[in-house]
């Protein structure tokens, strides 16, 4: 389980790229260099990662679900996931 400041940074950082796209997106569009490089660094999307909305964990990171592995495992077992079924043959 990750602290919770590391999930809050990561939720801010969402935010803030968010807040920026459509900035980003006219700055780029108009080669303005010197104005993108102004903006804050916590709004590039290359600076967000993916972790699990659930516990924080950063590797294992499944986009379908938006959980990690081993979280998808447990909610999986307990069937709290529509659609997905144990494999047998």
């Amino acid at each position: 389980m990750a602290r919770e400041a590391v999930k809050a940074r990561e939720r801010k950082r969402e935010r803030m790229v968010a807040k920026y796209a459509e900035k980003r997106k006219a700055l780029k569009e108009a080669g303005d260099w010197v104005a993108l490089d102004k903006l804050p660094k916590n709004a590039s999307p290359v600076r967000l990662h993916n972790r699990c909305k659930l516990t924080g964990r950063p590797k294992g990171y499944m986009r379908k679900f938006g959980i990690s592995r081993v979280t998808f495992r447990e909610m999986a077992s307990a069937g709290k996931i529509p659609g997905v079924t144990k494999a047998s043959w």
